[in-house]
């Protein structure tokens, strides 16, 4: 009995599905948030628990950030710590990207599963937010009011808060929420009889208008303007709100917005696709590698 010719090489057992193009692709996709070492396989697996370094000390530096602070004020202004979302950014980095390359370097279907699933959740959830944010923009308005309100009433009980709070005035020239007046929130600004702060009903140095040539900083230039009137107060500070500043930025500013956009979906786009076309692939070379198993014994394979 004559035998079968045998299998075609290219379903023999060096024959590999899975494409090494697609392999490490998604790998320095996620080497994007890693820092970069050489692109040597054999280098990668010696050395892949030294590429979380990034992420790793974006949290290091959070929590450290978190401890410096007092303990008795944590949960007052939880959700406007810079420290907080220094550390959460951190972590979920960490995660992401050590699914995404391990899975890739290791061909694990369940880390780049994790990984692809991780990605389309965030992805999502910023479209969902963009839509929302879109059909609902006066709530929209009233939350991030509510969080620059929250931010005011904190302003000196958190160094990190209270250099944001400054960098965003400065940027926008523009001084509290609505109005330089919501500084009255924070009680050592705050304009009643009763309080003993040298800074009554004053605003921070950061809502007073540059002054040309400045070789020191007037950090006691915003005394007392809360107590002036609008006109007057202008010749001095900053006296319309950062939100209408803001949303006046937004929309003088809607390409570089919609490209930053894009710039944040696009890469999540292309991991996604690179994630499940890998996945796939696995799935085929497991499959070929039991039929070769299965049929190793065949007089004709």
């Amino acid at each position: 009995m004559a035998r079968r010719p045998a299998a075609p090489a290219a379903h023999g057992e060096e024959f590999s599905f899975v494409s090494p193009l697609v392999k490490y692709l998604l790998f320095f996709f996620n080497m994007l948030f890693w820092p970069l070492v050489p692109p040597s396989p054999r280098w990668l697996r010696r050395n892949r628990n030294d590429l979380q370094v990034i992420s790793m000390v974006m949290v290091a530096v959070g929590v450290y950030a978190r401890l410096m602070k007092h303990a008795e004020a944590a949960l007052a202004y939880l959700a406007v710590d810079p420290a907080i979302v220094l550390i959460v950014v951190g972590v979920l980095m960490f995660l992401l990207t050590f699914c995404g390359c391990i899975g890739s370097l290791r061909e694990n279907i369940c880390l780049l599963q994790t990984f692809s699933l991780c990605l389309t959740i965030v992805f999502l959830l910023q479209l969902a937010a963009g839509i929302l944010g879109f059909i609902f923009s006066d709530k929209a308005r009233g939350k991030v009011s509510e969080i620059i309100s929250n931010a005011i009433v904190h302003y000196r009980d958190d160094l990190d808060l209270q250099n944001l709070i400054d960098f965003g005035q400065k940027k926008f020239s523009c001084c509290g929420g609505i109005s330089y007046k919501d500084w009255s929130l924070n009680m050592y600004f705050n304009c009643s009889e009763d309080n003993p702060s040298r800074e009554r009903c004053s605003v921070p140095y950061s809502c007073c208008l540059p002054t040309p040539n400045q070789a020191v900083i007037n950090t006691m230039c915003g005394q007392g303007m809360q107590a002036l009137e609008y006109l007057e107060a202008s010749k001095v500070i900053y006296t319309n709100g950062c939100i209408d500043k803001l949303v006046n930025w937004i929309h003088s500013n809607l390409f570089l917005v919609g490209g930053v956009a894009l710039g944040l979906a696009i890469p999540q786009l292309v991991g996604i696709l690179l994630s499940q076309i890998l996945v796939n692939q696995i799935r085929d070379q497991i499959k070929l590698q039991l039929y070769n198993q299965q049929h190793q014994a065949d007089p004709w394979y």
